[in-house]
């Protein structure tokens, strides 16, 4: 495989809204997708889409919900041999999404739990990089070691702060924050001050700002990349295919900026979509956008 994503797996209900409901008010949706979802999922597919071999480790239930995202997984091409099912819930979520794009998001788990260390043998993957989303921490700690000892290429999607992104961010090569990890590390909402602080600790940060782009630092490097310009239809997954199309570029060996414009243009193709999963692009897409087309 190129990339193998390890993490979370859940099913997404979007439903398109035309504003916020307030305290006790139906809401009637203008629109509805029902797709799987989870940001190494996600990532996955996007490694598929991108014409790499693309491999998911990590939980779905035995209910219809993980049965609909087993069956698109294997419709994408990704590889679902490290996919433990159980009697557990697939985890849920309900996305509401308003006009201008931005969304709301409800997540239910039940009593579903990380894996334990050793829920998966990958002592015989040979993956070119890996993606941990922070969700399955047992998993990824365990695992960690030995891909770097193999000299695997290690990305951590950091979307909040939490025991698994806080144990992994300073273990990576590559440090992928949004700006609301940055915030809750840093303990206030400055990116810029946050990008400083994570350099001092990782190799390689990124701080995704959404609309605003994206700020870096590697080494003694440091940048900002503005977003391509889009007509916003649903941001969820957007971090998500920032992250798969990201790793895809280090797997090919592109150059530092190459890469994050590469992931950037997926991102904003994403978001021109309703819902995660059908929003994620395909490698033709990506390649017009970045010679110069329009979305």
């Amino acid at each position: 495989m190129d990339v193998l994503c390890i993490g979370h797996a859940s099913y997404d209900l979007v439903f398109s809204v035309p504003h916020h409901p307030d305290e006790d008010e139906k809401c009637v949706a203008t629109d509805f997708v029902g797709c799987g979802g989870g940001p190494a999922a996600n990532a996955a597919v996007t490694v598929a889409r991108l014409g790499r071999r693309g491999a998911f480790a990590g939980y779905l239930g035995r209910d219809l919900y993980g049965q609909a995202h087993w069956q698109e997984l294997q419709g994408d091409g990704v590889a679902t041999d490290w996919i433990v099912r159980g009697d557990s819930p697939t985890p849920l979520s309900a996305v509401l999404v308003k006009p201008d794009g931005r969304r709301s998001l409800v997540s239910y788990r039940g009593d579903t739990r990380p894996l334990p260390p050793k829920a998966l043998d990958l002592s015989r993957t040979a993956p070119a990089c890996v993606l941990y989303d922070g969700h399955e921490p047992e998993l990824s700690i365990h695992w960690h070691p030995r891909f770097r000892q193999q000299g695997i290429a290690t990305v951590l999607d950091a979307g909040s702060l939490h025991r698994g992104t806080e144990a992994l961010m300073f273990a990576v090569d590559y440090l992928l924050a949004s700006r609301k990890f940055a915030a809750q590390w840093l303990g206030r909402d400055d990116p810029e001050a946050a990008l400083s602080a994570l350099a001092q600790q990782s190799p390689a940060v990124v701080i995704t700002l959404g609309e605003e782009g994206v700020i870096w630092q590697r080494g003694s490097r440091r940048g900002r990349l503005p977003a391509f310009p889009i007509r916003a239809v649903d941001t969820t997954g957007a971090g998500d295919t920032f992250h798969g199309a990201f790793c895809v570029a280090v797997v090919e060996g592109r150059d530092w900026e190459t890469a994050l414009r590469f992931a950037s243009a997926a991102a904003a193709l994403c978001c021109t979509q309703m819902g995660a999963r059908p929003g994620i692009p395909r490698r033709g897409a990506v390649e017009a956008l970045l010679a110069g087309g329009s979305v």
